[in-house]
């Protein structure tokens, strides 16, 4: 090629990668059976798993430019990239299992709030803007990270092929993610007097939210053998939180948790008042322009 941008010209479709073509399915050989279960159950508990991707995903990339350093700006990007792809993946695997004509923009951008089925401490507005700071984003990687990686390396064992391979390929990233978020937590933590009163306020405030992370939900219960029960991930997810903040110098937050809403709360559609506000921003030009592409 005579110049960098001959790739994105009329020379075939898989050199335009910029337009997201041109790169090996990530589930390439991966088999597309539906276990023997409960298709809406199913289809249900990977609009969870999605859900709790893409919501997060949107979240970190309201810090894109806002990062206290140019290598965190790119560090959160890229962790969002990763929670994306795996959104992608998941809510695929649910359009195909739901067999209804949707596909996965159509589940990211054209439901309600009341469809969608993320934990709240997904949605929670920690920064960059009035609603939190940089210390309470850690907080919450830490602790998301540390859930979802238990929940993933568990997920591998699934009878669900497609879910295997999601969280197979997961794993490794949200292994990254963990790490990442620990030695920000130890840097807080031992920096400035005001470095570690931010990362203490900001552990008090995502922790609020972490009895959710491990309620049985019935969707899960339906499905034995394909979805994980988050209960079994409370003991691990304490020692390792535990591991961190002892080594940080730093108590376990002493929160009230909060409570659902008539026993219903994310997983049920039952959401903060955050939530509207991100969906506004993150459905506007999908819904602003029907049946649109890019």
């Amino acid at each position: 090629m005579d110049n960098a941008y001959d790739g994105l010209t009329d020379a075939g479709e898989e050199k335009h990668w910029a337009f997201g073509t041109g790169f090996t399915d990530a589930l390439t050989g991966v088999g597309r059976d539906i276990p023997a279960v409960d298709r809406e159950a199913l289809t249900a508990y990977c609009l969870m798993l999605g859900d709790d991707a893409l919501v997060y995903s949107q979240r970190l990339a309201e810090w894109c430019s806002r990062a206290p350093e140019l290598e965190e700006d790119v560090a959160l990007a890229n962790i969002a990239l990763d929670l994306l792809g795996q959104a992608r993946l998941l809510l695929s695997r649910a359009a195909e299992v739901e067999d209804a004509g949707r596909d996965e923009d159509a589940l990211a951008y054209l439901r309600d709030e009341r469809a969608f089925r993320n934990v709240r401490l997904a949605e929670i507005d920690c920064g960059p803007g009035p609603g939190g700071d940089f210390g309470t984003t850690i907080a919450r990687l830490l602790v998301f990270s540390t859930w979802r990686l238990a929940l993933f390396q568990r997920l591998a064992g699934s009878a669900d092929p497609v879910l295997a391979a999601v969280a197979a390929k997961g794993v490794k990233e949200l292994a990254y993610h963990r790490d990442h978020a620990a030695q920000w937590v130890l840097r807080l933590a031992g920096g400035t007097e005001y470095s570690r009163e931010r990362i203490v306020e900001g552990l008090a405030k995502v922790w609020a939210f972490t009895d959710e992370l491990f309620a049985t939900h019935p969707v899960e219960a339906a499905l034995p053998g394909v979805a994980v029960d988050p209960a079994e991930l409370r003991a691990e997810f304490d020692q390792v939180i535990g591991t961190v903040l002892t080594a940080a110098g730093l108590d376990l937050p002493e929160t009230r948790q909060v409570a659902p809403l008539a026993g219903q709360s994310g997983r049920d559609g039952i959401h903060t008042e955050a939530m509207g506000f991100l969906l506004a921003e993150m459905q506007h030009i999908a819904r602003s322009m029907p049946g649109a592409v890019w």
